[in-house]
C-alpha cells in the first residue's frame, strides 16, 4: 500500500484556519523572596498589537519570556493553540558566525525543509519496503500523511525571493545578501534575526525592543509591516512613535499586576493618569476613615458601653484592604562624577582614513579632529561607518589607508551596544559599582544608585536577574564612575526608559571630558552634542552646530530626514 496522491492533503487542508486564542492564567513570579508580580491574566486574540509597558524592572520583559514559553512562570500557566506559530525576538540576541547573510536568513525555512526532507525519505522507503502488514509500516504512513498535511498547506513560495525581499525591507542593500555575518555590526545580526521571525509569518509576533538598532527607514518599514501583514503582536518599546502606530491595546506592568487597556500608547498615558487621579482620592479617604477609627478606638478603649463597637472597629481595620496608588517616580539627585583628568589638547585626530570590507567600501579619505571637552554625535544610517569608526578609535579593528592618533593622556571609556551584557552576572548591584568606585565616590554610592532609581534592596539584587533596561543603566553608572576623560558612547540609550535617559543626559551634559556619542535618538542628542559628523555614502561630513543647528540648516525638522538623506 503506498500513498498515490499527496495532493490530497493540500485540498483537504488549505481551507482549515483556527482562531488565534492564547490566554496567560493567573501567572506568578517570585525569585529570591520577592514577588515580581502575581495573579496576571489576559487573553492575547488573532487582531491584538499590544504594547507591553512599564518601567525597567516592572517584569515586562519576564512576562514576554513567558508568553514565548522561553521561560517558566512560578504558579499559574499558558495555554496557546497547537497550531500556532509563536516567534519571540529578545533584547539580546547575536546570530552565529559563519554563515552569509542570506544563509543566516533561510534557516527561518529549516523546518520546512525539514519536513519536506522527511517526506521525501518516507516515500522512498515506502516504495523499497515489502513488510505491508506490518505495524511499522503502517506508522510510515501514519507519519508521513501527518507531514504531508502539513507541508502541503504551506504555500509555495520563492524562499530566496522572500528572504530577499525581508531583508531589503530592513534596510539592507541587495549586494550585502551574500556577505559573512560577522562583517556586520550587533544591530545589524540583530535584523538578521528579526528578518527569520518574519519570515515563518508567525500567528502571535513577541519583540522586546526591536527598533533600537534601527534607522528610521527600517522602523517605518517595520510599522507598515506588523500594521498590514502581521498577525497578534506584542511589543515592548520606549519609542513612543513606534508603539503609538502600530498598536490598540496597552497592558502595563506596575507594583505586581497588570492593567488592561483598549487604547493606544498615547490614550492610555491619559486614562493612566486619570487612574491615578481616582486611586490617590481613593486612599486619601482610606486614609481618614483610618484615621478616624483609631481616634475612635484610642478615645473608647475601655469604655466598657462602648466595647463592642471598639472591638468592631479594630476587627474591621485589620481586614482592610488598602488602597494602593500606582508609584510615580520623582527621583531628581543631581550627580556629580569626579573631574576627568586633563588630557591633550585633540583626543582624536583622524586623517584621510579608508576602510573596507572586501569590495564593500564603508567610508573613504574620512577626516575627524575632536578638541578636548567637546562634545560631538555621529549621525547617519545604519551601515554608513559610525560603529566602524568608533571600532578603529578603540584599535579593535584595521583601517586600509589613512592615519588615526589618540591624544597624549586620552583615557577612553568604551559604552557598546552590547554593553550590558558584559557585566559580571553573579555581583550584586552594589558590588558591582563599589569594585570601580575610588575616593569620596564610595561613601556616596547609595545615593547614586538612587539617582539611577535602584533603591532599598533593590543594590543586593543580582546583575543575572535585571532586566534589559537595568543592566544598560548600571552598565552606564559603571562607565561613568571610572576614571576616563574620552566618553565614547554607542546608542547609551537603547533600553532606557525615558526618566532614566533624563538622568544619563543630565550627568553627560556636566561631564568635563570629551564625549563621543553614536544615537538615533534626537531628544536624547539635543542640548548634549555641540558638533555633528554625518555618515552617508561613504563619506563623513563635519558639521558646526549642534543638533538642532544642523537640522534647521539641512531645513529638516527630525531624525527622520536625516537618516533619509
Amino acid at each position: 500500500m503506498q500513498l498515490q496522491n499527496l495532493e490530497v492533503f493540500k485540498l483537504l487542508t488549505s481551507n482549515l484556519k483556527f482562531k488565534l486564542m492564547i490566554t496567560v492564567n493567573d501567572i506568578s513570579v517570585q525569585f529570591g523572596g520577592t514577588t515580581l508580580f502575581s495573579d496576571v491574566s489576559f487573553a492575547i486574540n488573532e487582531n491584538d498589537k499590544i504594547a507591553l509597558m512599564g518601567k525597567n524592572g516592572a517584569g515586562k520583559s519576564t512576562l514576554l519570556k513567558i508568553v514565548a514559553g522561553e521561560s517558566k512562570p512560578s504558579t499559574g500557566s499558558v495555554s496557546v493553540p497547537k497550531e500556532a506559530v509563536v516567534a519571540y525576538l529578545p533584547q539580546h540576541l547575536l546570530t552565529k558566525d559563519g554563515s552569509t547573510v542570506m544563509e543566516e536568513a533561510s534557516k527561518a525555512f529549516g523546518e520546512i525543509f525539514k519536513m519536506k526532507s522527511e517526506i521525501d525519505e518516507i516515500n522512498e522507503q515506502l516504495t523499497i519496503r515489502t513488510d505491508y502488514e506490518s505495524d511499522a509500516y503502517m506508522k510510515l504512513i501514519e507519519r508521513v500523511s501527518d507531514l504531508s498535511e502539513k507541508y502541503y498547506a504551506i504555500e509555495e513560495v520563492n524562499y530566496e525571493a522572500e528572504v530577499e525581499k525581508i531583508l531589503v525591507g530592513l534596510g539592507l542593500e541587495r549586494e550585502a545578501v551574500t556577505r559573512q555575518t560577522p562583517e556586520f555590526s550587533g544591530g545589524w545580526r540583530m535584523r538578521i534575526e528579526l528578518a527569520k521571525i518574519l519570515l515563518r509569518k508567525p500567528d502571535l509576533i513577541l519583540l522586546d525592543e526591536p527598533t533600537n538598532h534601527m534607522d528610521i527607514e527600517s522602523i517605518q518599514w517595520l510599522e507598515e509591516f506588523l500594521i498590514n501583514s502581521a498577525k497578534a503582536v506584542v511589543v515592548i518599546s520606549h519609542d513612543r512613535a513606534f508603539v503609538d502606530n502600530i498598536t490598540n491595546r496597552t497592558i502595563e506592568v506596575t507594583m505586581g499586576r497588570i492593567y488592561d487597556y483598549k487604547a493606544k500608547y498615547s490614550h492610555y498615558l491619559e486614562l493612566r493618569k486619570d487612574r491615578r487621579v481616582h486611586q490617590q482620592k481613593a486612599y486619601d479617604e482610606q486614609q481618614r476613615m483610618i484615621a478616624d477609627n483609631r481616634t475612635f478606638i484610642d478615645r473608647f478603649k475601655g469604655t466598657f458601653s462602648k466595647t463592642d463597637a471598639v472591638q468592631s472597629r479594630v476587627k474591621m481595620l485589620e481586614k482592610l484592604v488598602i488602597v494602593q496608588v500606582d508609584e510615580v517616580d520623582t527621583s531628581a539627585l543631581k550627580l556629580k562624577f569626579p573631574p576627568a583628568a586633563r588630557s591633550g589638547q585633540y583626543p582624536v585626530i583622524v586623517k584621510d582614513l579608508s576602510k573596507s570590507y572586501g569590495d564593500h567600501v564603508v567610508f573613504k579619505d574620512a577626516n575627524i579632529v575632536i578638541e578636548r571637552g567637546q562634545k560631538v554625535a555621529f549621525v547617519g544610517k545604519n551601515g554608513e561607518g559610525k560603529s566602524t569608526m568608533i571600532k578603529a578609535i578603540m584599535k579593535e579593528i584595521g583601517i586600509d589607508s589613512g592615519s588615526l592618533e589618540i591624544g597624549h593622556n586620552s583615557q577612553i571609556g568604551y559604552f557598546a551596544q552590547n554593553q550590558a551584557s558584559l557585566l559580571n552576572e553573579n555581583a550584586t548591584i552594589f558590588e558591582t559599582i563599589d569594585d570601580i568606585a575610588v575616593g569620596d565616590v564610595r561613601t556616596q554610592i547609595k545615593n547614586i544608585l538612587g539617582a539611577f532609581m535602584f533603591h532599598g534592596d533593590d543594590i543586593t539584587k543580582k546583575v543575572k536577574v535585571l532586566s534589559g533596561g537595568e543592566k544598560t543603566r548600571l552598565a552606564m553608572i559603571k562607565l561613568l564612575l571610572e576614571p576616563v576623560n574620552l566618553l565614547i558612547l554607542d546608542e547609551p540609550s537603547n533600553h532606557l526608559d525615558m526618566k532614566t535617559k533624563d538622568i544619563i543626559k543630565e550627568a553627560l551634559r556636566d561631564f568635563d571630558g570629551t564625549l563621543i556619542l553614536v544615537s538615533h535618538d534626537r531628544d536624547f542628542l539635543d542640548g548634549l552634542a555641540t558638533k555633528v559628523f554625518e555618515f552617508g555614502n561613504k563619506r563623513v561630513i563635519e558639521h558646526f552646530e549642534d543638533i538642532a543647528g544642523f537640522l534647521a540648516h539641512k531645513k529638516m525638522d527630525s531624525m527622520k530626514e536625516i537618516e533619509k538623506k
